[in-house]
């Protein structure tokens, strides 16, 4: 039977409707707003696995060509391997809710949202939140939610619920809020250097937008809600636990807040182990041994969150409000256009700047519609980052790590106009101990300095954390940690990720692992990471604050001009020969767009500079009065045409060449030869009457030829050129 539920929101209704298509899932919902679409499914395993210590989670969501009206570019015409914003989606659904499934279930589940319908103007991306949560909620799969998501603009001084595309692209202020009925739970966005305080607004303004769609879900659910599958309880209990948890718990006390991240590693591995020994004949029961891996990370989570809120002391001695000890080095690699080495505690990237050309811009295929991006940023996670072993190559953290810093930076990248390059970062973790995506941001900031990238401002990010006491409300004690380890990301509960510039917020992700925090956490944990973002931006600004003078010389050279639009055929030339033809001749690469901006990309500025020059030449109009620099191009009996343009050829008379008279053409000039000439006229028919710069007087008068000579070469002057044309 066919439910449907519907809420009036923005402009358009937005309706979440089940039973009429995939019913052999364990939960399906088709969600529609305007023209666009979103079929959600989950489905789970059959069988459970008892004492997972994770919750078994795939989100998929994906775009059909279809929706939009497309086919697929390239040689294989369907969808294949996910594209980055489908990657970006799918971490987009799968962080909120993630945290409301239990590990006691046990079975694989996997969530498929599939945009089936767009009218690229209203974003599918939040239906696809909104649906995987209703397919989850009203499905037999055991889910604390329902949560729900909303994007939020601010387009001038107006917040904006769910904006279409043009509204985004106006906006100073883009960020996506998921969360559930208690509380926000994960935002994910950019912006151009807003305060804190249109951060907050915009926060609370999704917040009751949450709660009116977790309630849309909540009626879908009453009608077609099915009963939920039980859980895999487990009856055994870890033996001996009393004795192992009194042997432990000391030793760990002094192993977890040992200084480095080996050093504590190795020590409560080395307590583990002793316990483990001890115990041997029991923990070879793979329950037991799974039981013994949870009593020690509890004790762990125990010992770390207490010593943060009774002493103020973290594992690595600092304080809530302490940062690390960070050290900066640029143009550390020679041969690349721009490097960095940012290291912040444990925490290393290596930032290299690559500058390219037009040629070398982003090309985005996607249901949106075709785009290009001059800015690209990538980010590697190795394995040896972490002291591991580990297959290399570039999984979901790669891309949505490297999403989130290019974002963070990209409000500060000059435009095309200002700086023609295509602009490429590559942020290589060398470390990892705590926030690698905002050590990225700020190595990128480094890097692109040194490479002469003129950024509006710099930008610098740092990791904030949260400890409660109960669930985050008010009356609850908590510690709100600035440049959090990772042990700190992994028991704390929240990782709350700003990157901005002196003057504001440019990125911006938070990840809560609670029901929700309060207002009153919100602000403290902004106002903490501004002070910690202005610590890190003064060391920054030490080593440089500014774009360097020039860029590397082993960067292509490019030159920009503009012309009139007439002249752009007169610059191409027919079938393209004049464009050829001067890219041939001095060995660059020449872009011409309709509105007359001329690109050149040159090798070496030389060429650059020249091939510049011989394209004002084309489209330059001559100038009377004008001394020129011209090539001799054909000698006749009474004068010599000379080119002192590209394809503009004007006549030398004889009588124009000496002061004196003189019998031949050749006895002054050589085909061939360069020679300075002055523009005297350019008479009714467009003829370019041209003087040789030796037969004009200091005073700018033409030599004393007289006019018996003149007359004797007029005739066969005006039949040749008459001729020519």
């Amino acid at each position: 039977m066919v439910q449907r539920v519907t809420f009036q929101i923005g402009g358009d209704e937005l309706i979440l409707e089940t039973g009429r298509m995939a019913k052999q899932a364990n939960g399906s919902v088709f969600a529609q707003y305007a023209g666009s679409a979103v079929i959600a499914t989950v489905c789970t395993s059959t069988h459970a696995v008892e004492g997972l210590d994770y919750v078994p989670l795939t989100v998929d969501y994906n775009e059909k060509y279809y929706a939009a009206g497309k086919i697929p570019g390239g040689f294989i015409k369907r969808e294949s391997r996910p594209k980055d914003k489908e990657i970006l989606v799918s971490r987009l659904i799968d962080r909120p809710m993630r945290p409301l499934f239990d590990k006691r279930f046990g079975r694989e589940i996997q969530v498929v949202p599939t945009t089936i319908s767009t009218d690229q103007v209203n974003p599918p991306d939040i239906l696809a939140i909104i649906a995987s949560s209703a397919a989850v909620h009203i499905s037999d799969i055991p889910f604390n939610g329902p949560i729900a998501g909303v994007r939020i603009c601010a387009v001038g001084d107006e917040l904006i619920v769910n904006p279409t595309y043009e509204e985004t692209g106006r906006s100073k202020l883009e960020i996506v809020v998921a969360g559930t009925r208690e509380g926000i739970t994960m935002v994910e966005g950019g912006a151009t250097e807003v305060d804190e305080n249109l951060m907050i607004a915009a926060l609370e303004k999704a917040r009751q937008v949450i709660i009116d769609l977790c309630d849309l879900q909540d009626k879908l659910r009453e009608l077609a809600g099915k009963e939920k599958l039980p859980f895999v309880e487990i009856a055994v209990v870890l033996e001996n636990q009393e004795a192992i948890r009194s042997a432990a718990y000391p030793r760990l006390e002094t192993a977890c807040f040992l200084k480095s991240k080996q050093e504590r590693h190795e020590a409560i591995s080395a307590v583990k182990a002793d316990l483990a020994a001890q115990y041997a004949a029991q923990l070879e029961d793979e329950t037991q041994r799974k039981l013994f891996d949870g009593l020690f990370e509890d004790m762990q989570y125990e010992i770390l969150r207490s010593s943060i809120l009774n002493r103020g002391l973290r594992v690595d001695g600092r304080g809530p409000g302490d940062i690390r000890d960070i050290t900066c080095e640029i143009g550390v690699l020679k041969r690349t256009h721009g490097s960095a080495l940012f290291t912040r505690g444990e925490t290393q990237a290596l930032a290299v700047t690559t500058l390219g050309t037009v040629f070398d811009e982003q090309i985005f295929d996607d249901i949106e519609g075709d785009k290009r991006e001059h800015f690209i940023l990538h980010y590697n996670f190795p394995p040896y980052s972490v002291g591991e072993v580990g297959r290399m190559g570039t999984g979901r953290r790669e891309i949505g790590h490297g999403n989130l810093a290019r974002r963070s930076l990209e409000a500060m990248i000059p435009s095309k106009e200002e700086f023609p390059y295509t602009v490429r970062v590559v942020s290589e973790i060398l470390e990892s101990n705590g926030s690698s995506s905002m050590a990225s941001v700020c190595g990128a900031t480094l890097s692109m300095l040194n490479a002469g990238v003129p950024l509006k401002k710099p930008v610098a990010g740092i990791a904030m954390g949260l400890i409660t006491e109960g669930r985050g409300g008010p009356g609850d004690r908590y510690a709100v940690l600035s440049d959090i380890l990772g042990e700190e990301d992994h028991l704390g509960d929240m990782d709350f990720k700003v990157a901005g510039t002196e003057e504001g917020i440019t990125g911006f992700q938070m990840d809560i692992k609670i029901a929700g925090v309060s207002p009153e956490v919100m602000r403290k944990a902004l106002e903490q990471a501004k002070k910690g973002r202005l610590h890190i931006l003064s060391i920054m600004n030490q080593i440089i604050n500014k774009p360097a003078a020039s860029i590397s010389e082993f960067a292509p050279k490019i030159v920009t001009l503009k012309i009139d639009v007439d002249k752009i055929g007169a610059l191409i030339g027919p079938g393209g020969k004049n464009v050829k033809a001067l890219c041939e001749q001095y060995s660059v690469t020449i872009n011409t767009e309709n509105d007359g901006t001329v690109t050149i990309y040159g090798k070496n500025a030389k060429d650059a500079e020249n091939a510049k020059a011989a394209v004002i030449g084309i489209v330059a109009d001559p100038e009377v009065g004008r001394i020129y620099t011209g090539t001799v191009r054909r000698i006749m009996e009474f004068g010599a045409f000379v080119e002192i343009l590209p394809g503009k050829e004007g006549l030398v008379h004889i009588s124009k060449l000496s002061r004196q008279r003189i019998a031949l053409v050749t006895d002054v000039i050589q085909e061939g030869q360069e020679i300075p000439v002055k523009l005297l006229e350019v008479d009714k028919m467009g003829r370019l009457n041209l003087s040789y710069i030796d037969a004009i007087d200091p005073a700018g008068d033409t030599g004393s030829s007289d006019s018996r000579d003149r007359g004797r070469h007029d005739r066969p002057y005006r039949d040749d050129r008459s001729r020519g044309r």
